[in-house]
C-alpha cells in the first residue's frame, strides 16, 4: 500500500510540475565581492538585499570580503567566475574591477562606484552591450565644501587621507581638488596604502590644516575610530560624506544613503535575474542627498553648528 501512496504523490507532483502556468519558485545564486568592512558598504548590501527580496525573488548569497587586499580581490573573482551562480554583486570599485577584468561569462552588477567609466567598468553610463551595468555613488564634493565652509568659515587649509592606489579615491580626490580650487581653499594630501597607516597619517596632518575632509577612500574609512581620536584631540573640525559614519565622530555628512544606492543597484539586479539582458540596462547615478551632523562631535572639535544648518539636517546626534 505504502508502495502505491508513493507513487500516487510522485504522478501528482510532476502534474503540478508541468501544468502551464504553475513552477516551483528558483532560489537563485548571487555571489556578493567587496573590498573592505565598512558601515557605508554594509548598508548597500542591505539595500541590495532589500530589493530583491521586494522583487519577490527567492536569493542564496555567498559573501566574500577582500579585506582590503587586491590579490584577495582577484582571487574571488577567479572563484566566482567558475561557481554555479547567477548574478555576481561587486561593491566597491576594486572588486568590481577584479570581477569585470575576470568574470565574462555571467551577469555583473556593481555599486559604490564613483566613476564606473574612468575605473574601467563600462565604456559610458548608457546600455554597456556587455555583461556589466550598476550604479555609481558620485559624491556631491562641491556641495559638500560649501556647506561645511557655512561651519568652519575661517578653515583655509584642509587635510585629507586617502589610497591613492584606488582609482575610486583618486578620481575622488581629483574632484575634490577643484572643488577647493573654487573656493579659495588649499588641500593638503598624505597617502595611504592600508588602513594601519592611517593614524599615523592623521597626525602628520596636525598643525599643517584648519580642518579635515575625508572624500569616498575605504581606506580610511576603515579606520575612521583613528581620524576621530586625532581630530577630537587636536580640535580639529572632521567632515566627510558618508552618512553612516557621522554618530561615529564626525562633525557632518552632507551625501548619500549606502542603503539607497544597494537598493538602486538591487533594482537593477532583479531585472537581470528576471531575464533582461544587463548590457541593455544602463548605469545609473544615485540621488536624493541627506545631511547627518553629530552635534557631539563639533563641540569637541571646537565648532558652534549654525542653528540653520541644524534645521537642515534630517538626523541629528546629540
Amino acid at each position: 500500500m505504502l508502495k502505491y501512496v508513493s507513487w500516487f504523490i510522485l504522478a501528482v507532483w510532476i502534474t503540478i510540475c508541468t501544468i502551464p502556468g504553475i513552477a516551483l519558485a528558483k532560489t537563485y545564486k548571487v555571489g556578493v565581492t567587496v573590498i573592505v568592512s565598512h558601515p557605508a558598504l554594509e548598508a548597500d548590501q542591505k539595500g541590495f538585499e532589500k530589493a530583491l527580496e521586494d522583487a519577490g525573488l527567492t536569493v542564496e548569497y555567498d559573501v566574500q570580503n577582500a579585506q582590503g587586499d587586491m590579490s584577495n580581490a582577484q582571487a574571488i573573482a577567479q572563484k566566482f567566475k567558475n561557481d554555479d551562480l547567477d548574478l555576481v554583486y561587486a561593491i566597491a570599485t576594486p572588486t568590481a574591477q577584479a570581477a569585470v577584468k575576470v568574470i565574462k561569462n555571467k551577469p555583473i552588477v556593481y555599486s559604490s562606484v564613483t566613476d564606473p567609466v574612468d575605473a574601467g567598468l563600462v565604456k559610458s553610463m548608457e546600455p554597456s552591450g556587455t555583461n556589466v551595468t550598476g550604479i555609481s555613488d558620485a559624491w556631491p564634493i562641491e556641495r559638500q565644501i560649501g556647506l561645511y565652509l557655512e561651519m568652519v568659515p575661517n578653515a583655509k587649509k584642509w587635510g585629507t587621507i586617502y589610497n591613492a592606489g584606488d582609482a575610486n579615491s583618486a578620481r575622488s580626490i581629483s574632484w575634490t581638488k577643484a572643488a577647493m580650487k573654487k573656493f579659495g581653499l588649499e588641500l593638503i594630501e598624505v597617502t595611504v596604502s592600508n588602513s594601519s597607516e592611517v593614524y599615523t597619517a592623521a597626525q602628520t596632518l596636525v598643525g599643517r590644516v584648519d580642518a579635515l575632509y575625508i572624500t569616498s577612500d575605504n581606506t580610511a574609512y576603515s579606520a575612521l575610530e583613528a581620524m576621530v581620536k586625532v581630530a577630537n584631540t587636536k580640535k580639529i573640525p572632521l567632515f566627510g560624506g558618508d552618512t553612516t559614519t557621522v554618530g561615529k565622530g564626525f562633525i557632518a555628512a552632507y551625501g548619500l544613503n549606502y542603503f539607497q544606492v544597494g537598493y538602486s543597484a538591487g533594482k537593477k539586479a532583479a531585472l537581470v535575474l528576471k531575464g533582461q539582458d544587463p548590457g541593455a540596462i544602463p548605469s545609473g547615478l544615485t540621488e536624493n542627498l541627506s545631511l547627518h551632523l553629530n552635534l557631539t562631535a563639533a563641540k569637541k572639535q571646537g565648532v558652534q553648528v549654525p542653528q540653520k544648518i541644524i534645521d537642515m539636517a534630517e538626523k541629528t546626534y546629540q
